[in-house]
């Protein structure tokens, strides 16, 4: 069938045109069609608007975009029993294949079969309508607004980097990385426990939003060294966990020397070169090292937190632009204001 939505053409081309998808504005059994609401442009929105690729990942014909999304059940197939039309609600993206060994081990987020939303050649949701499994869709409780529903899906990988830190109560934990995605796992890792998280950045606007928690230390390493920072914070005895969420080789050089021994190190970030790291400090230390790959089996503890208000995510939406502005939106999103964290398209 034919839909509207927010088309990349190739790099730096975007449209808002007709577009013939895989699916039907009838559900099959256990799917719901979706009425879209709001819809969150990622990073890696921007980055394939930018070059187009992402890695392996390339666009190679016209692609619907986006894949943080809200909205609300227009109808319901017939097997669908937690769900009704009028439901509000917001929807994982990675639809896995539920026969492969990596989804019946729970690990359905590393199935190499996945098929996640605006992932070529995987047409996103920046369109009124789309179909989706309804296993997959989550209703918002009822103090979570469309706009904080479609920070979901970030949030989610805040929430399980925190849950593969194995954090316990009054651990201390270092951040590298203040962008959206660190901000995510700062607040994730204080609601799984974390008494403070220290945040090194050379943002100076993203950290003042963080450093607004009394629970956050701030540190701009432009002028400030963390290592000092977090000796002092923590009596010289070095932190519990540390999370790299910069995407930056950089952090490799000081997070084995902060991490106390016995401590956790999290990988959230990707860089775009092969880091080095201290094999030996690794060892002696005993410190666990472990990768993280958006999500799994957490989005319905995010939709606790966002409910019960333990996270807030509200100021986190910098912009909010009508889908008809929806250019005008990733060309804003492309200009990577400092001040910036989320922008976000109304449908």
């Amino acid at each position: 069938m034919e839909v509207t939505g927010v088309v990349l053409e190739r790099p730096h081309s975007l449209s808002i045109r007709k577009i013939e998808v895989p699916w039907t504005s009838e559900p099959g059994p256990n799917e719901v069609l979706i009425a879209v609401n709001t819809v969150g442009i990622c990073g890696s929105d921007v980055h394939y608007y930018e070059y187009g690729n992402i890695g392996d990942f390339v666009v190679r014909e016209p692609m619907i975009l986006g894949h943080e999304a809200s909205g609300v059940v227009r109808k319901v197939g017939s097997a669908v029993k937690h769900l009704k039309e009028g439901d509000r609600v917001c929807m994982e993206p990675g639809i896995p294949d539920f026969m492969s060994l990596q989804t019946l081990r729970g690990m359905y987020n590393l199935d190499p079969a996945v098929r996640f939303w605006a992932t070529p050649p995987v047409h996103g949701c920046l369109t009124p309508e789309i179909v989706h499994p309804a296993s997959l869709t989550y209703r918002l409780p009822d103090t979570v607004s469309f706009a904080e529903g479609a920070l979901v899906e970030p949030l989610a990988i805040g929430v399980y980097a925190a849950k593969k830190a194995k954090i316990q109560p009054g651990d201390i934990a270092v951040l590298a990385g203040a962008g959206t995605i660190g901000m995510m796992v700062a607040y994730s890792a204080l609601a799984a426990g974390c008494a403070e998280v220290i945040v090194s950045d050379f943002a100076k606007e993203k950290l003042a939003i963080l450093g607004k928690r009394p629970e956050i230390t701030t540190v701009d390493l432009g002028s400030q060294d963390l290592m000092e920072v977090v000796a002092e914070r923590t009596n010289g005895r070095g932190a519990d966990v540390f999370f790299e969420a910069s995407g930056s080789t950089k952090p490799f050089d000081t997070m084995f020397k902060v991490v106390a021994p016995g401590g956790r190190i999290v990988l959230v970030g990707m860089p775009a070169e092969k880091p080095a790291f201290d094999v030996v400090a690794l060892e002696v230390k005993e410190i666990s090292l472990t990768g993280t790959f958006r999500y799994a089996n957490v989005w319905d503890r995010t939709l606790n937190l966002l409910g019960s208000g333990k996270i807030d995510v509200k100021p986190l939406i910098s912009e909010t632009y009508p889908f008809e502005k929806s250019i005008e939106a990733f060309e804003r999103a492309a200009e990577h204001r400092p001040s910036d964290v989320k922008i976000q398209i109304k449908l």
